[in-house]
């Protein structure tokens, strides 16, 4: 692996923390690029700049040299207009920085299966038709992953880097401060479920609950795309990338609900939304840190309890198909009910989550 310096755009989020620290368990020289606070990952070096600021981002690449670039955030605005600003300024700003040392040799950009069902503004009022295939034609919706990718595209033939685009669906992993965390707003969910005595219901609706549905591991997400990285079949290609199974959330939630040592409640057939439901959460939530001396008081630096409704109250079915990875040769596969029990007990070694929650 000597010789390859990947730069980790996003470094402390759900997807770049993971890709990360699997890049540099693999031998990689890695540094990871973030506006905040540094990462804390073995092997990991970290920088910091701004992305919206060419000349941040530009003394950060001419330092590193990289010569793989995964391309792992994105910032959220009120509309998909201005999504499709922020967003491809950013990305542009950091192909600009990055090709212009003449080290690159190929990037991976991560978006998600909003490719098929739509931005937020218009999510899944006309999606494609599961399973998504990367040969379906884009939706006839303003969408900053289209954008992205054109950007994307025409940078690589400026500059002659290889890239490919990854399209997870929910991805469930270990990170903390992430905007789009449903494992660790889940695990929140249920500690406080067993600390109150509240029921733990799946908030999300019947179509979601009854349907057939996927989601996709972190680690095995960064797997795909160290993969990608360095596979001559998988150069100038979009991937979705799935844990390569299926499940139904009715049977799903009686094992989230097992890993956090709660029951599972019967399903009211209708959606309970956490954002609202949750309001006294910060309040529970700051007493059981104390208590059980939990790393992170705060509960809005663990939940997304916004982003956990609209994944869990969506009115269509949702999965995607994984056969032209296969194809290309990426035939790892991740049992679902791991991912999240998995992350779990990575919460309580973490003391994220207590390893065991007392009821007041």
């Amino acid at each position: 692996m000597s010789g390859r310096r990947a730069l980790v755009v996003g470094a402390t989020g759900l997807t770049g923390r993971n890709t990360a620290e699997h890049l540099a368990r693999a031998g990689w020289a890695v540094t990871g690029l973030s506006r905040g606070n540094a990462m804390e990952s073995e092997g990991v070096r970290h920088a910091n700049a701004d992305i919206l600021d060419p000349d941040s981002v530009l003394r950060v690449a001419r330092e590193v040299r990289a010569t793989h670039l995964f391309y792992c955030t994105w910032s959220r605005r009120n509309t998909e207009a201005e999504n499709i600003v922020v967003n491809g300024t950013m990305l542009r700003n950091v192909l600009d920085a990055a090709g212009s040392t003449g080290t690159l040799e190929h990037v991976c950009l991560v978006t998600g299966l909003k490719h098929y069902l739509g931005p937020f503004e218009a999510y899944a009022r006309n999606p494609a038709r599961p399973p998504f295939r990367e040969s379906q034609p884009r939706l006839d919706h303003e969408n900053f992953y289209y954008t992205q990718e054109d950007i994307l595209w025409e940078a690589a033939e400026r500059f002659g880097f290889g890239w490919s685009v990854h399209r997870p669906h929910t991805v469930i992993g270990y990170t903390l401060g992430n905007a789009m965390n449903m494992g660790v707003t889940l695990a929140v969910y249920g500690t406080i479920a067993r600390e109150t005595g509240v029921s733990f219901v799946f908030p999300g609706s019947p179509e979601q609950y009854e349907g057939t549905t996927d989601i996709t591991d972190a680690r095995l997400l960064a797997e795909h795309l160290a993969w990608a990285a360095t596979t001559p079949a998988a150069r100038n290609e979009a991937f979705n990338v799935t844990n390569g199974d299926t499940f139904q959330w009715h049977e799903m939630w009686k094992v989230v609900a097992s890993g956090l040592g709660v029951e599972a409640a019967p399903y009211p057939g209708r959606p309970t939304p956490l954002d609202g439901r949750m309001d006294d959460a910060a309040v529970i939530w700051r007493r059981i840190a104390e208590r059980e001396r939990l790393v992170e008081p705060d509960v809005n630096r663990l939940v997304s309890w916004w982003h956990t409704d609209s994944d869990l109250g969506r009115t269509v079915e949702t999965y995607a198909d994984m056969a032209k990875s296969r194809r290309a040769g990426f035939t790892r596969v991740q049992d679902s009910s791991r991912s999240f029990l998995d992350l779990f007990d990575r919460l309580r070694k973490e003391r994220v989550i207590p390893s065991e929650v007392r009821p007041s």
